[in-house]
């Protein structure tokens, strides 16, 4: 079962970044996608390598597609290319982070206080929250890092960006939503609470909500991906996420 579902998730994020990207170039292994419209943005010019390839040849082969970026980024799905990988990129400059797939085996909750909403409700927290974490950046990067959410709906039959509101109407917690009714699955990413709303329940509200829209849509497989070795996994655990897989990513700059 869980390797059938890890594969199915594969799939899906491979078929995300291309639909999502502006252009793609087919590379040994994978691909590289670009979106000139959001240069700063490295979830929208990187490398994704989807199947076997020559981890040697790897640090070349993305000098040459990401050569033009001040960075690189390399997404690899599989985890033991991505172990098989690792050495030959440490070795170039990268770093190197593990990612968890993430499947939800609980039964889905039933309501939920968040609400679809539209890229402007979430255009002020986000760019505060870009704010916060790059102090130092200019205007432009955090534009293209809060405008780029807009190129998400590309990405799949079914995009919504979902919200969890204060008394006062503000956005506190929010989330994606990304549904392919075909084959039954769904990915919620970029859940995130503004500091001020912290432990207050919004997120719990966008989580169950984003859950609930993914089963009224039909989808068995619900997913998230979560850092390896940062306490949001061990949130998602408590809220019927599993491990199920592991991928890993390789930046530089």
């Amino acid at each position: 079962m869980s390797n059938s579902e890890l594969q199915r998730i594969n799939s899906f994020l491979s078929a995300f970044a291309r639909r999502q990207a502006a252009r793609t170039v087919d590379l040994p292994g994978g691909f590289a996608v670009y979106d000139e419209a959001f240069a700063h943005s490295r979830g929208n010019n990187h490398v994704v390598i989807d199947t076997a390839t020559d981890p040697a040849a790897l640090p070349a082969v993305a000098e040459e597609a990401l050569g033009h970026l001040s960075h690189r980024l390399i997404s690899v799905l599989d985890n033991e290319i991505g172990l098989a990988c690792a050495e030959p990129l440490i070795r170039a400059g990268y770093t190197h982070s593990t990612n968890l797939v993430m499947l939800h085996t609980g039964p889905v909750p039933a309501g939920g206080a968040a609400e679809v909403v539209d890229l402007d409700a979430l255009r002020v927290p986000l760019t505060r929250r870009w704010r916060d974490l790059l102090p130092d950046v200019d205007e432009e990067v955090v534009r293209h890092l809060v405008d780029r959410r807009a190129a998400r709906h590309r990405g799949a039959d079914v995009v919504h960006f979902i919200g969890a509101r204060t008394e006062d109407g503000e956005i506190a917690s929010w989330a994606d939503l990304y549904v392919d009714p075909a084959t039954g699955t769904a990915q919620i990413e970029d859940l995130i609470t503004s500091e001020a709303h912290l432990r207050r329940g919004h997120a719990d509200a966008v989580l169950t909500s984003a859950l609930r829209l993914a089963g009224d849509n039909a989808c068995a497989t619900r997913f998230l991906t979560a850092h390896a070795t940062d306490w949001p996994r061990h949130w998602y655990e408590r809220r019927g996420f599993s491990v199920i897989g592991h991928s890993h990513v390789f930046e530089r700059g």
